[in-house]
């Protein structure tokens, strides 16, 4: 049609007329008409107008955010021009036809951005409407509990953070059998930590040929195993704590606490697992791993139960024993050099810090817990033991005043027992049965004396670990109900200062074992 008009007016004109009077602008201008929206007439009567398809820009969005697993739903609205003709609907995702249905239906399997398009075509044209689809990760932020339901298979909850930090609600489903059905878990979960971008998680197994202790990374954002490790060849590992930093260096090897109290050597980066070269005795059910996000750097507590003495790995050297002497070793950490010498211990547990306390210079803390005859004793003790003193020119232990009295008697507090202290409110929280009891450890207020800071769920439930915010304003309590069935497991949410309940999440879990605020 748009050469026939052109030899038309080419007709109508001489060559010099045609040049003079711009012909060739006034043929580009009636093409464009022809071009526009992609519609033409290609009938050569022009019997009807052109029916043009137009988009309602309300069912449409320029981009599209989904998490992985979730399924987006687009039914775009549109309408013709003239005559209703039979329109024809294609959709693109990543310049490749990926549907022909009137409406998408795309489930995010994997996470990624892509280019996508709409396009809707009748005999007369076509139209086009370009977007984006974003496919987010569903667990970038937020709480993260691993229990053992009934059978002892692990069960990995997550509660997403919003953009503002604010916790939102706990998905529906168990995180590690959505994402990796095609893997069967080793049963009863022991611990389970965030580092260089994995959770590890290890699991000991039932003890049988089908059932054996194994170590997984899953990927943080996807909750996808990357990679595993199975360990058959030490019968004695039944691991209990991961001592590993959130950032892990190649070359270094990181200590697993077992059940018996000895220890593994676990290198992250070779996926290897190996007999001990620095902890090669028996420690206490508690580990403690301060770092400041590098592999390398890092300080790692373990009591040393044969000689009763606190043990510190040092960036990957050591162990150094706590000492008035700078970096006693073990052959010599004997009598006063020890200086928890003739001490039991009950309990150590590490000081959090905000951003803004650890910016203003804050030293780390441990505070420990012993006890001596009938006296239970506490000190505050820096994570790397020494610190240079400028007026002496010596390194001195950094122990903040000294052992002193924390109760009489019996000590309410056992290697084990789940608690967590922090430095705004100078707090420690520690949980009996189903009670969270708060102790001012920096006053004189004996540990036995300790305040019910809140009562958790029933008179049967018992509480098995805690969490806390950055700002150290709400403190996280993971607990399960032993008389209830099926997920038993919940998480209630009190105020660190004045215990008032601040959220109940009910029966998201079975039987919490670890519970960490995992980061982005």
């Amino acid at each position: 049609m748009k050469q026939t008009i052109i030899q038309l007016l080419k007709l109508s004109f001489s060559t010099q007329s045609w040049r003079k009077t711009g012909g060739m602008a006034i043929s580009l201008a009636l093409a464009t008409i022809g071009l526009t929206s992609c519609f033409s007439d290609d009938t050569t009567l022009a019997e009807r107008e052109l029916s043009e398809i137009v988009i309602d820009q309300n069912s449409m969005k320029e981009v599209y955010n989904i998490n992985k697993n979730e399924t987006l739903v687009i039914t775009p609205v549109f309408s013709q021009t003239q005559a209703q003709l039979n329109v024809k609907t294609t959709w693109e995702i990543d310049q490749k036809v990926y549907s022909n249905e009137p409406s998408l239906s795309f489930t995010g399997k994997e996470l990624g951005s892509w280019n996508c398009r709409l396009i809707l075509e009748n005999e007369d044209g076509r139209t086009f409407y370009p977007f984006r689809l974003n496919v987010n990760s569903p667990y970038e932020e937020g709480i993260t509990i691993i229990s053992a339901d009934n059978d002892g298979r692990p069960w990995l909850s997550f509660m997403a953070a919003d953009e503002n930090g604010n916790d939102t609600q706990f998905y529906d489903y168990d995180c590690l059998s959505v994402n990796n059905s095609d893997i069967q878990f080793a049963s009863h979960p022991a611990d389970m930590v965030q580092s260089a971008g994995s959770l590890i998680l290890v699991c000991q197994g039932n003890g049988t040929s089908a059932d054996v202790p194994t170590l997984y990374y899953v990927n943080e954002k996807t909750m996808t195993v990357e990679n595993m490790l199975t360990v058959t060849e030490y019968p004695d590992f039944k691991p209990t704590i991961l001592g590993i930093p959130s950032m892990d260096a190649s070359g270094v090897a990181y200590p697993v606490l077992c059940e018996n109290g000895k220890t593994y050597e676990f290198s992250t980066t070779e996926g290897a697992l190996v007999k001990p070269t620095k902890l090669k005795y028996t420690y206490a059910q508690n580990m403690i791993v301060h770092d400041n996000g590098s592999g390398y750097s890092y300080e790692l507590l373990a009591w040393d139960s044969e000689i009763g003495a606190l043990a510190q790995i040092y960036n990957g050297y050591g162990p150094y024993y706590c000492s008035k002497n700078y970096h006693q070793t073990r052959a010599t950490c004997t009598g006063q050099n020890n200086y928890f010498d003739g001490r039991e211990f009950c309990n150590m547990t590490y000081v959090r810090m905000t951003d803004e306390q650890l910016a203003a210079g804050g030293d780390p803390q441990v505070l420990v817990i012993v006890k001596n005859g009938q006296l239970v004793q506490k000190v505050i003790l820096s994570t790397s033991f020494w610190k240079y003193n400028f007026d002496t020119a010596e390194t001195v232990l950094s122990d903040n005043g000294g052992t002193k009295v924390a109760a009489v008697g019996a000590c309410p507090l056992t290697a084990t027992t789940p608690a967590i202290a922090n430095m705004t409110y100078y707090s420690l929280l520690f949980a009996d049965g189903n009670k969270v009891r708060r102790w001012n450890y920096t006053t004189s207020q004996l540990l036995t004396n300790a305040d019910v800071l809140q009562t958790i769920g029933s008179a049967d439930a018992v509480i098995t670990g805690f969490e806390m915010s950055a700002d150290h304003k709400k403190t996280y309590v993971a607990f399960y109900e032993p008389s209830q069935t099926g997920k038993n497991g919940s998480l209630w949410v009190i105020d660190t200062d004045r215990g008032t309940i601040l959220q109940k999440y009910d029966n998201i879990s079975y039987r919490p074992v670890k519970m960490i605020y995992k980061k982005k």
